[in-house]
């Protein structure tokens, strides 16, 4: 298995106009114990979280300086190359609610790369055919069981069942919490097997019975009591444009573009080093001493970026206790393929767990994004997803080559076509936090940001704070950059930080 790479980074101690020793410590002037480097801000983490706090910090003139334990930056926002393609090896599209994503890539001079996916749509899987999607549905709910769509999918049987939630009393007025509960009271089990637990472990990684219906679909409790059913309260969901999740886009070239930009820039003004696992965190008179093997820093103020499970570690060190939820683990086989006629299953597929199939979804990439079909030429591009919540994939134990074989089985069963020998390919492997849209997250959310709310010159961000997905994750960083600038240094661009605030507002 290959891990993505990307350029190293500088030594922690550039533009400090001394020479730092092997150790990352300096000389002092009486060559007595040696004096660790001072900066105003250390980021712990050069994810995309961490590097938009590094540029909105850096760019405004805070001394930063960010340590990343691996060789690359970006987290699961990376790149691999094959067979002369750049590739994302990780997260290929951002949600678009909020603006934030967008914003960002503006700013670093990629709006012009923005892209939206090709039309058409994704196929779902099922143990004996693949069908599209629904298109009248909120993560997979149908707003019309008796639609010709959803009758493929369930069958009749099926679909008169679920129709029977326009005859059932609404008995729990606003009080539902669980998604798949109360998609199977009301709708029936195929409906939540066929066609909401796909959705939910293909986008969510996440069990339908886990996702809470506030955070997935908000208001649809509210709008399931005005209507008097679940698939009304649907339509009026659908009526009022609210697609949670649904509406993505990409960046010409590939995702992996945004934190390379983030990466220059930072390094324009700030400074980031690679193979730096930091171990250990301390309280100083002045603010947090920061410990990688040998070598350490000081800072005034300190920003843990890392994944949940470091970050809770780092934490202890310094006695304070955060609990994590457990990560899911989902690797990704890519393949390159000679070009296949047409575009089996749209721009990809969602796969039912009882399809007999390993693999939780797939997309076809060249199908999907017009840049990438242009840049592929002759060729094709498959993404093969495994690893659902609560269970390790089903490559996990596999040799490279068993699981790309596996991944060819699998997407031949998926596209209904003899997927042919690839010209290269690569699997890549990263633990993704538990989403916040599962219940109990946002308490969980809560209960680490106010154990370390008592610490005013410390930050932590991240996906397993702030809920997966960019759009979550950028909007929150920049909030916590803000809250540096204020709380512990005061502004130094006034117009800047208005700005700032007036986006917070917004």
């Amino acid at each position: 298995m290959s891990e993505p790479t990307s350029p190293q980074g500088g030594d922690a101690d550039a533009g400090l106009g001394r020479q730092p020793t092997a150790t990352g410590h300096e000389p002092s002037a009486t060559g007595d114990e040696p004096e660790a480097p001072q900066h105003e801000v250390v980021v712990v983490g050069a994810g995309v979280a961490g590097l938009v706090i590094a540029n909105d910090l850096a760019r405004r003139g805070y001394d930063v300086l960010v340590l990343e334990a691996r060789d690359h930056v970006g987290g699961i926002v990376a790149r691999h190359e094959l067979a002369g393609l750049a590739l994302d090896a990780g997260a290929e599209s951002f949600a678009v609610r909020g603006g934030a994503v967008a914003e960002l890539a503006e700013q670093l001079g990629l709006g012009d790369d923005l892209v939206d996916p090709e039309p058409g749509g994704a196929w779902l899987r099922l143990a004996d055919r693949s069908v599209p999607l629904p298109k009248r549905t909120l993560l997979g709910i149908p707003s019309v069981p008796l639609a010709q769509d959803v009758i493929a999918v369930l069958g009749w049987r099926g679909a008169l069942r679920a129709y029977l939630d326009r005859l059932m009393p609404v008995l729990k007025v606003g009080k539902d919490e669980r998604l798949g509960p109360l998609v199977e009271r009301r709708m029936g089990t195929a409906v939540l097997e066929r066609l909401v637990a796909p959705i939910s472990g293909g986008v969510y990684s996440s069990n339908a019975r886990d996702l809470d219906v506030a955070v997935v679909a908000p208001g649809l409790n509210e709008a399931m009591t005005r209507a008097g059913s679940l698939s009304g309260g649907v339509a009026l969901r659908i009526g009022d444009g609210a697609r949670p999740g649904s509406a993505v886009r990409g960046i010409r070239g590939g995702m992996h573009r945004l934190p390379e930009a983030l990466r220059a820039e930072v390094e324009r003004r700030a400074t980031i080093v690679t193979d730096a696992t930091v171990d250990h965190l301390e309280r100083t008179d002045v603010g947090w001493s920061v410990q990688a093997g040998e070598r350490r820093w000081t800072t005034s103020a300190l920003v843990v970026a890392t994944p949940g499970a470091p970050a809770a570690t780092l934490l202890a060190s310094a006695g304070i206790d955060v609990e994590t939820a457990p990560a899911t683990t989902v690797e990704l086989v890519t393949l390159v393929l000679p070009h296949l006629d047409g575009a089996p299953a749209r721009s990809g597929a969602l796969v039912a767990e009882d399809a007999g199939i390993a693999a939780k979804a797939l997309t076809h990439a060249t199908a999907k994004w017009g840049w990438l079909a242009d840049a592929a030429a002759d060729r094709s591009v498959l993404r093969v997803s495994y690893g659902r919540a609560g269970e390790a994939p089903a490559t996990a134990e596999l040799a490279d080559a068993d699981a790309i074989a596996l991944a060819r089985r699998d997407a031949s069963a998926i596209l209904g076509i003899a997927v042919p020998e690839p010209i290269a390919a690569d699997r890549v492997r990263w633990e993704q936090a538990q989403p916040s849209s599962s219940v109990g997250a946002r308490a969980l959310q809560r209960r680490v940001r106010d154990a370390v709310a008592g610490e005013p010159t410390l930050e932590v961000v991240g996906a397993w704070i702030a809920g997966t997905g960019l759009a979550q994750v950028v909007p929150d960083a920049r909030e916590a950059a803000l809250r540096i600038r204020r709380e512990r240094f005061g502004p130094r661009d006034e117009t800047a930080d208005a700005a700032d605030e007036d986006a917070a507002e917004a």
